[in-house]
């Protein structure tokens, strides 16, 4: 509408006699300007300037290119999660093990300021991750972590200290949270003398009922003693002054979240934040209300020329100026206030509200900044797909776009469990660049891939395991029916042949029921073995077993 408005307007002005065609005479004579002050020529020279500076307005002009940091402040925390035996007990639903996971996602997903590492302990101390901020594929890990791995029985809690102080050693800070029962141990004197020398607060969150419960194994039965007593677990409430001691906190679980929000709010007033990765961004300085203003400027000059404001007149300066410029306002607004757009979008994005971020960044016209973020906003909203599309149709020169693009994308990949496609997108992105993050996450997701595959195959031995074993059923009941038609056929000819017969079918028939338990026995023994087999590999390929100066000695079978 700006242009058309303008050429209008100078018809109005200098024109007068071509628009007598279209327009009545009365019409012309209220819309007709005086040239008193200015002449045609100048009037037109004045307004087609007000024209182009308006539109250099549009281009939306800037300055000063500014590339600014945001680090990221966080507290380094590490979480142990006790999967000793005991932890199989069912005083809290539906065993004492899954709710601690469920409350190691919780704290992941409550968490805002904590970058955080994963250890699993029992015996011996077990490294899942190292202290990360990308909790997004910490979460992974941990859903596809199997916990039907056979871990030995005992507590050490010393041999996690150890490993917590590795894994802390370079921050001013050290927080551990322990997610256990307490053990079998009467005192942790040596775990507090540790813990104080290397400066660890150890926080508690207690899960176990004083009553305690049996534990149930995968077969059904229950844990007994060397004795052959059914084993009854209570939670060891020595543990309190382990976290006492130690500058930490103790706290019995709840259903709520209320128990972590607790122990982070702890850990929030006493420790030292750490700085973790820079964000970069580009910042400019907006010039565009400079050539706005002279347009605006001109314009003003144009209308002076009229050699009096009598209310007509009046009335046609405003009708047209707000023409033109509401109906710029209407057209533009995309291309000259897409800053308030992008803040707008950017807030929702930090404050966690990822389908407004969504919706602010559809708004704007699409190019590469735009599609990368909008991604990023469909992949925080658990939207993988959406975000797997636009990742793949950003195409950037721009060398760190295009690596955190095909980093984003192998993560959208992996979390949709298309770990194939994943692993392609790490790799290209490890061509751009040598990162740390995308190498971890390249292992990950070549494990869980073999994982995945080992799972099809083992799916696919048991199907034809199911078949061989129907087959030959089925021949055996074949055989069953083929001999008692031959009985039947010989019973009035040969009655005692057919006594004798029919004992020796019944031996026949205990005799292949006999090496068909047998057979069975064999299958579900090699079975147990070759799943065994299984669960050892995938302990060795997503855990790492950590070297303890003290081993625990206990003789207890949970």
């Amino acid at each position: 509408m700006l242009i058309p408005s303008f050429i209008l307007m100078y018809f109005i002005l200098t024109k007068q006699s071509k628009l007598n065609t279209y327009f009545s005479k009365n019409a012309l004579e209220k819309l007709s300007v005086s040239n008193q002050y200015f002449s045609n020529k100048s009037r037109s020279i004045t307004l087609f300037l007000a024209l182009i500076f308006m539109i250099i307005a549009l281009a939306r002009p800037v300055t000063n290119e500014k590339i600014n940091d945001i680090e990221s402040q966080l507290n380094a925390v590490v979480i142990a999660i006790d999967v000793s035996k005991s932890m199989n007990a069912i005083d809290i639903y539906p065993n004492r093990l899954e709710f601690a996971k469920r409350k190691l996602l919780d704290i992941i997903d409550t968490s805002n300021t904590e970058a955080i590492g994963v250890i699993l302990f029992a015996k011996s101390s077990f490294l899942l991750s190292a202290v990360t901020q990308d909790l997004a594929s910490l979460k992974l890990l941990i859903n596809n972590f199997d916990r039907g791995i056979n871990f030995d029985n005992g507590t050490n809690i010393f041999s996690t200290l150890e490993t917590t102080q590795k894994l802390l050693k370079d921050y001013s800070s050290k927080n551990l949270i322990l997610l256990t029962d307490g053990g079998d141990n009467k005192d942790f004197d040596n775990e507090i003398k540790f813990a104080n020398e290397n400066k660890i607060n150890i926080y508690t969150l207690a899960l176990g009922t004083l009553q305690g419960s049996v534990i149930k194994l995968n077969d059904g039965n229950f844990l007994t003693n060397k004795d052959g007593d059914i084993v009854n677990v209570k939670l060891n409430e020595s543990i309190k002054e382990l976290s006492l001691k130690t500058n930490g906190g103790y706290i019995n679980y709840s259903l709520d979240n209320s128990d972590i929000n607790q122990i982070l709010s702890d850990i929030n007033s006493k420790s030292q934040k750490e700085k973790f990765d820079n964000t970069k961004y580009k910042s400019y300085t907006e010039l565009f209300y400079y050539p706005l203003a002279l347009g605006i400027f001109l314009l003003l000059i144009a209308f002076s020329s009229l050699p009096s404001f009598t209310k007509n007149k009046s009335s046609l300066f405003v009708i047209l100026l707000s023409l033109i410029f509401t109906s710029n306002l209407n057209l533009h607004a995309s291309s000259i206030f897409d800053f308030n757009i992008i803040k707008e979008a950017n807030n929702a994005y930090e404050k966690e509200e990822y389908e407004k971020a969504s919706n602010e960044f559809e708004k704007l016209d699409s190019n590469e900044a735009r599609d990368y973020n909008l991604a990023n906003s469909y992949y925080k909203d658990n939207k993988f797909k959406e975000a797997i599309e636009l990742y793949k149709n950003i195409q950037s020169s721009n060398k760190d776009l295009e690596f955190k693009k095909l980093h984003n994308l192998g993560n959208s990949y992996a979390k949709n469990k298309d770990f194939q496609n994943a692993i392609k997108s790490y790799e290209e992105a490890l061509k751009l660049k040598n990162d740390k993050n995308t190498k971890e996450n390249l292992e990950l997701a070549k494990k869980l891939l073999e994982d995945q595959d080992n799972k099809q195959d083992n799916k696919n031995k048991d199907k034809k395991q199911n078949e061989e074993e129907k087959k030959e059923k089925d021949n055996q009941e074949q055989k069953k029916q083929e001999d008692k038609q031959e009985n039947q056929q010989k019973e009035e000819s040969k009655k005692s042949e057919n006594q004798k017969q029919e004992q020796s079918q019944k031996e026949q028939e205990e005799q292949n029921k006999e090496d068909a338990r047998k057979q069975n026995i064999m299958s579900d023994y090699e079975e147990q073995k070759w799943l065994k087999e299984l669960e050892n590999q995938k302990t060795n390929s997503l855990l790492k077993k950590m070297e303890s100066s003290n081993e625990d000695s206990i003789s207890n079978p949970w």
